[in-house]
């Protein structure tokens, strides 16, 4: 489950991505030239390097972190073999913090230790809040990343494109505060934040963004 809220959350950031870095490029190329034409393939270039470039990037991160849940497994596995009343003494002392009393702590810790599998668990569980052999899968991050950052970058590309002429800012701007406010919405909900405040906070750099890379494109 955790992995499916983490790959999620990465979606809903991806997707925040792919809007406001489209519509950067959309809004510096539309100050410097009006051919809908040139703008499009500018803005649909920039999506596709975009969704590319993250999918890339989060599949590097995620593997990295895969590695080392991994590498904290072995070093688990072998402090039980070779420090095993060290290891029994950090889940007492783990129950004990909780308020257990100290025998009923080493029995809890007795019978967590008694097997092999179930004691790795136990342990990893305790000293790093990972739970056993449910690593985090890069493949489903970086396809969850391209999907999003793609869908994202959408909003304002299709707005730009399909406005009738002389609307395409308008249609743009109001493409990306309602896409912001949506992403704003699903990330606190996914992260158990304030989705009002959330959504503020996505609005305020979207039209930040969308400023600066206007006013920007119209200096150049």
């Amino acid at each position: 489950m955790d992995n499916w809220l983490n790959t999620l959350r990465a979606g809903v950031l991806g997707a925040n991505d792919g809007i406001l870095t489209v519509v950067g490029v959309l809004f510096s190329v539309a100050a410097a030239t009006t051919n809908s034409f040139t703008i499009f393939i500018a803005g649909l270039s920039d999506l596709l390097a975009c969704a590319f470039s993250m999918s890339a990037g989060e599949f590097a991160s995620v593997s990295s972190q895969r590695d080392t849940e991994k590498s904290v497994v072995g070093q688990e596995s072998l402090l039980l073999n070779t420090q095993f009343e060290d290891e029994k003494e950090r889940v007492v002392r783990f129950y004990e913090e909780k308020g257990v009393h100290h025998d009923t702590a080493q029995s809890i810790a007795n019978e967590l230790l008694s097997q092999k599998d179930r004691a790795l668990a136990t342990i990893v569980n305790i000293k790093y809040g990972m739970n056993l052999n449910n690593y985090l899968n890069p493949w489903q991050a970086a396809v969850s990343s391209l999907f999003s950052a793609s869908s994202g970058g959408v909003f304002p590309l299709v707005a730009m494109t399909f406005a009738p002429a002389g609307y395409q800012l308008i249609a743009t701007i109001m493409a990306v505060l309602v896409a912001v406010t949506l992403t704003g919405y699903l990330s606190a909900r996914l992260g158990n934040g304030i989705p009002k405040r959330a959504i503020i906070r996505n609005i305020v750099v979207g039209i930040i963004t969308m400023f600066i890379h206007y006013y920007v494109g119209k200096l150049f």
